[in-house]
């Protein structure tokens, strides 16, 4: 995996204008979340084979077009404490997070995995 560039970084850390260690933490857990967020759009996106506000092609058969029908509201319990995240829904109801499954409420352990790949790009 990549690293953040530097730049990028020391940019990032002038804007926030960080005072306290606490500061730090939640602009951690805002990026956290953040990140999973982009992670189930793009979930969503693969779900659907379009991007948000593209028309899917007509299906064969009997099969009705899957589309995007907003978002359910989650609280998931992290080792930075608890997000509320906005999860995708599609109208066939087909659509289930991997990153978070449907039923799942815990991703404490997960902040390693979605911090590298934050610090990736």
């Amino acid at each position: 995996m990549q690293r953040v560039p530097q730049d990028l970084l020391r940019e990032y850390v002038k804007s926030q204008h960080f005072t306290s260690t606490a500061d730090i933490m939640q602009a951690m857990k805002e990026m956290f979340r953040d990140v999973i967020q982009q992670v189930m759009e793009v979930e969503m996106e693969e779900e659907l084979g379009h991007e948000r506000c593209q028309r899917s092609a007509p299906t064969a058969g009997d099969q009705p077009r899957n589309y995007r029908n907003g978002y359910s509201r989650k609280k998931v319990k992290t080792q930075l404490g608890e997000i509320d995240i906005r999860v995708p829904r599609d109208r066939n109801g087909s659509f289930e997070p991997k990153i978070i499954g449907k039923y799942s409420r815990n991703a404490e352990g997960m902040e390693d995995k979605i911090l590298a790949l934050y610090a990736c790009g």
